[in-house]
């Protein structure tokens, strides 16, 4: 099987017409078709969910090369399967790698390809695959998004073995809190598979295809949310054991034997860890199957997102440190730099060291030098001398200094005590929400997660957009606070961040009606806020209002937005 690129958008299927299957393979427009686009699940590996027979329209005539709106040149066609066919291609007016479906205006499927890619683009999610433009023009369909070329797909990186812990625990938790978004807004995957789930090189999980792959290989689903977290499951399940959790082999993964049926992951494989091994089977009991020791099933991604909330932690693995090299001395420090090397059984000459200073200027500098030590010697003698018989003469009652146990400088100064934060919630003035589900990540110890804005067309001051955006923290109980340190995942222009005290964690006042506790900007990826006076509180609101302009990265485009990584309150 040819290698692919893994940023192109996953719709291909063995399930299709053989005739357009072996196009795949055949010899195109623009010759040889490379990196074929793979997707080995069938109907029965993916498990629910149906498929409708394709449109017997033929798939338009494109070749490398060929431009679309006078701005989308093709490239390279990834896929040529069931009247479609996907490109990577580029965007010459903002430079850029872009992917491009293209479809005739009369497939069976055109109008809900166009929809589907209209509702993807309407969420605006940064952890799916963006939607950049869906068009019908010149008899054609053609819906472009996002290119990732840092991304790699979970199905390349399963095929070296299964995720560690902490890798599966991040997948899960990012897949099924971006799904369970999407669901609230009303959009469903229908086939999320290890082709669709990439992590970025910071990574980052994301999801592409969402809705537009369906459409376009006409899935649809009376249980889109049931299909959605059963797909979830199996992404799990093969993160954990590398076997695909049906009978049938896919994406480079064997299935489980035959007769057997679902068994758990930590049954499959020695070492998994049992709450990730429980989660999978508890996404997966859609069809029935699992264990007596098992919970109840979670039949939405939201469900995923609450039982995951209640598992413990995970942290990731400690850094292994490798021990330095032992020391070896080197020729300079030996003494031997500039020396020529001695070769063995040569006898090596000692060379004389030549004689002290005989000549007159010789010893008339040794006088000298003489002379000032002696100088040196005398004045310092004289000064102790004089030290002496002064503290000799100094009265006994000027020697003692009495402390006034009132005295505030000769008390110790209080040591600086880092405050333990117990749980948080996204505080929202107006406007929609930033992304509620990510405020833990604020404060679990990990650099790599972090809790986003979103991207703001002007800036640094949010205004007008929103007054600004924050989060509350509940310290368990009221605390002191004196400062707190703030990680920012974007640099440049300003960051402005304040501290309030509050009520609770949903506040019943306004930002004007709350206690200011201090306020800073920083320019870096880091800011510390320190408390203008003495404030005791349990409850503090990290309030937000300018941030920086960031370029381009693997979440979003270019504009005005930040990141918040670590937060830390000392008091």
């Amino acid at each position: 099987m040819a290698e692919r690129s893994t940023a192109a958008v996953d719709v291909a299927d063995n399930s299709g017409d053989e005739p357009l299957t072996a196009q795949a393979d055949q010899s195109t427009a623009d010759g040889v078709a490379k990196n074929r686009e793979r997707d080995t699940d069938s109907d029965e590996a993916q498990g629910s969910g149906g498929a409708e027979r394709p449109g017997k329209t033929s798939a338009p005539e494109l070749h490398s090369g060929h431009k679309l709106a006078r701005r989308y040149r093709l490239e390279d066609c990834v896929t040529r399967l069931d009247g479609f066919s996907s490109w990577r291609a580029v965007d010459e007016k903002l430079r850029r790698a872009v992917g491009v479906h293209v479809l005739p205006a009369d497939h069976t499927r055109a109008r809900s390809v166009l929809a589907a890619a209209r509702s993807s683009a309407l969420l605006g999610d940064p952890r799916f695959v963006q939607v950049l433009d869906a068009v019908e023009e010149n008899d054609l369909v053609y819906v472009v998004h996002e290119w990732l070329p840092d991304a790699t797909e979970l199905t390349t990186l399963l095929a070296s073995g299964p995720l560690e812990p902490h890798d599966a625990y991040q997948m899960v938790s990012q897949i099924a809190s971006a799904m369970a978004a999407a669901h609230r807004e009303g959009l469903a995957h229908l086939r999320l598979n290890p082709n669709a789930v990439l992590r970025t090189s910071t990574g980052q999980w994301r999801i592409r295809g969402l809705a537009v792959n369906a459409a376009l290989r006409g899935v649809s689903s009376d249980t889109p949310q049931r299909t959605d977290t059963e797909a979830i499951g199996a992404l799990l399940y093969a993160a954990l054991t590398q076997r695909w959790p049906y009978e049938n082999d896919a994406y480079g993964l064997s299935g489980l034997p035959k007769a057997v049926g679902l068994i758990a992951p930590d049954q499959v494989r020695a070492g998994i860890h049992r709450g990730l091994s429980e989660l999978a089977m508890r996404a997966l009991v859609n069809d029935g199957a699992t264990a007596s020791r098992h919970e109840s099933a979670c039949a939405t991604p939201e469900d995923l997102v609450k039982a995951i909330g209640e598992m413990p932690r995970i942290r990731p693995p400690e850094p292994a440190f490798t021990a330095p090299p032992e020391y070896q001395r080197t020729t300079y420090q030996q003494g031997s730099y500039g020396r020529p090397s001695v070769h063995p059984g040569a006898t090596q000459t000692v060379r004389t060291p030549p004689p002290p200073l005989q000549s007159r200027t010789g010893k008339a500098l040794k006088w000298a030098v003489s002379a000032l030590l002696i100088a040196a010697l005398g004045l310092g003698s004289w000064q102790l001398a004089d030290a002496l018989m002064d503290q000799g003469n100094s009265d006994d009652t000027n020697q003692t200094q009495t402390t006034d146990g009132d005295d505030n400088n000769s008390a110790a100064p209080k040591p600086v005590q880092q405050l333990k934060i117990t749980g948080s919630q996204e505080y929202v003035a107006s406007g929609s929400a930033q992304a509620p589900e990510d405020v833990d990540n604020t404060y679990d110890g990990d650099s790599s997660t972090f809790w986003r804005t979103k991207n703001y067309t002007e800036g640094p001051p949010l205004a007008p957009y929103k007054p600004g955006v924050g989060i509350v923290y509940d310290l368990g109980s009221a605390q002191e606070i004196s400062a707190a340190s703030i990680g920012l995942r974007y640099s440049g222009d300003h960051t402005t961040a304040k501290l309030y005290a509050t009520d609770s964690l949903s506040p019943s006042t306004g930002i004007s009606e709350m206690k200011e506790i201090g306020t800073a900007d920083a320019s870096g990826t880091s800011l510390t806020v320190k408390a203008s006076k003495a404030v005791k509180t349990q409850y503090v609101l990290l309030w937000i209002t300018a941030v920086p302009y960031a370029p381009t990265d693997g979440y979003s485009g270019a504009g005005y937005r930040q990141a918040i990584t670590d937060v830390k309150f000392t008091g």
